[in-house]
């Protein structure tokens, strides 16, 4: 149904329970190296981390004990409801960007929670949304593909605002047998009029009649404990899919990736965000640094521009930044070296869209 577990995953590092071959050659392209070898402090002073990276044999997936539970749970929703950052608080760590923009999740994202009663993989999504090229197409189709695919979806909705029109599109879209709760995201925002909650919940209950309501707030682990037994109860009884120190079957450069695009999402504006794609080119590993070289693509040279900025200073805080969250990701030291390309309209390309990993999901 989904992908297999990759080498070079992450892992986690304890229990979340309920109950408590690039072209070097400058032409065509800006670069830059933050000449960033000095590690964050958790790195620096050997502070323990919520996960670590499994660069060896993961463990072995043991056989689940009776009456244990186990599924997909896709995370739908409209775009910037927060699903990314619940996606985080729900696995216990870093594995999704976030962002205010729009679209920041382009890729279908699988944290993995292992508890000794269920293993929950949780299904990031794209956000659901009128696509306006290519890409977003690709991303609308992976979103709609997921919601037939898993076992239970959590239609995950802001709960501080009352139900829309992209609310209603999306859940006209939810199969009617499929087992669904309704998440009111950003409790945190609400007012605390009672009425209030009252009514923004009763607009999105008239969406789905007979599914259940949780709320919570990504921002406050301490929320989630009913939504992951509420969830576990929708469960089917079923094996142990991967194994369980794994958080995510995405491998290390993916994320790697993801983090040098979230910067570039913080760091920019306009259409610069939407028009950036990021590869991982070369990874090279010794016992005192990281050495990673990264290649940014976007579509026009004034974009190229814009991200490297006046003498190359908004790409070095771009890589100072993200090479800061990916030391925390490998625990280690990290030079990251960034460059820019210019590959026009490859938003709208198929076979740029696939160079770039970027391919609609098979029926």
């Amino acid at each position: 149904m989904f992908s297999s577990v990759q080498r070079k995953c992450i892992s986690a590092g304890h229990p979340y329970s309920p109950s408590d071959g690039r072209d070097p050659s400058p032409e065509g392209q800006g670069s830059i190296g933050d000449g960033g070898t000095e590690s964050s402090a958790a790195a620096a002073e050997g502070e323990s981390a919520p996960g670590r990276v499994s660069s060896g044999e993961l463990s072995a997936i043991p056989a689940a004990p009776p009456g244990f539970k186990s599924g997909f749970v896709g995370l739908i929703g409209r775009p910037n409801v927060g699903k990314s950052t619940l996606l985080n608080a729900l696995v216990g760590q870093k594995i999704a960007i976030t962002s205010p923009v729009a679209q920041t999740t382009r890729n279908r994202l699988q944290g993995i929670l292992s508890l000794p009663q269920a293993q929950i993989i949780w299904v990031d999504t794209p956000g659901i949304h009128k696509p306006h090229h290519r890409l977003g197409e690709i991303l609308v189709h992976n979103a709609q593909a997921a919601i037939a695919a898993v076992d239970v979806i959590l239609f995950v909705v802001d709960g501080s605002v009352p139900a829309g029109r992209g609310d209603a599109f999306i859940a006209e879209r939810i199969p009617a047998a499929s087992p669904c709760l309704i998440v009111c995201n950003k409790a945190d925002l609400l007012p605390r009029d009672a009425a209030v909650r009252q009514a923004h919940q009763e607009s999105y209950q008239a969406l789905r009649p007979g599914a259940p309501v949780v709320w919570v707030s990504a921002l406050d682990p301490s929320s989630l404990t009913p939504l992951i037994q509420a969830t576990i109860d929708l469960l089917p009884t079923g094996p142990y899919y991967y194994p369980p120190d794994l958080v995510t079957d995405q491998p290390e450069r993916f994320i790697m990736a993801e983090l040098i695009r979230e910067q570039v999402l913080l760091q920019t504006r306009e259409e610069v965000p939407h028009s950036v794609a990021v590869t991982i080119d070369q990874v090279e590993e010794t016992p005192n640094v990281t050495r990673i070289l990264a290649t940014l693509y976007v579509e026009r040279d004034s974009q190229k521009g814009i991200l490297i900025g006046k003498g190359g200073e908004r790409l070095k805080q771009i890589g100072q930044a993200a090479r800061l969250q990916i030391q925390k990701l490998i625990l280690g030291k990290v030079y990251l070296e960034l460059f820019v390309k210019v590959r026009p309209h490859w938003r709208r390309s198929e076979h740029l869209l696939r160079d770039l990993g970027y391919s609609a999901t098979p029926p």
